[in-house]
């Protein structure tokens, strides 16, 4: 797990800001045709606990019913895609390009992969799952 006391991050023009205490889980490659409609390519995203992430500002953050099992946040003023909350989960996954700093985390796996564009490739040595499944813990507390 990359280890960090404190993680923050934002949107492109400030109007949403979070603030991570804590560990965050290594990043997924999410290739969903969900995710890459959302964010323009595949879904690169880290996860944090509830109780360890805490909004700062939240004034353009709008959510998305985007199916029955997940929301997705973004933001309204900038279009930012932000965050991905499956619904009764503990925890809520944040794409990694909104950190200020990303330094200790890295690309584990590769999910939905059956779905990925047929404009790019996965780097080979990295875990790859046809479907959404994977086994990877969030750090403790």
């Amino acid at each position: 797990m990359a280890d960090a006391a404190l993680r923050t991050g934002g949107c492109l023009c400030g109007a949403v800001r979070y603030v991570v205490h804590g560990a965050l889980r290594p990043v997924v490659a999410c290739h969903c045709t969900q995710c890459r409609r959302t964010t323009g390519h595949f879904l690169a995203a880290t996860a944090a606990r509830h109780r360890n992430f805490q909004l700062l500002a939240d004034s353009g953050l709008k959510w998305y019913e985007s199916s029955r099992e997940a929301r997705r946040g973004f933001c309204a003023v900038c279009g930012s895609s932000l965050f991905w909350e499956g619904a009764g989960r503990d925890y809520i996954s944040i794409a990694a390009g909104t950190l200020d700093d990303s330094t200790g985390l890295a690309i584990v796996c590769h999910i939905h992969v059956a779905d990925k564009g047929a404009y790019y490739q996965i780097e080979p040595g990295v875990p790859q799952s046809q479907d959404g499944n994977f086994a990877l813990p969030l750090p403790a507390a």
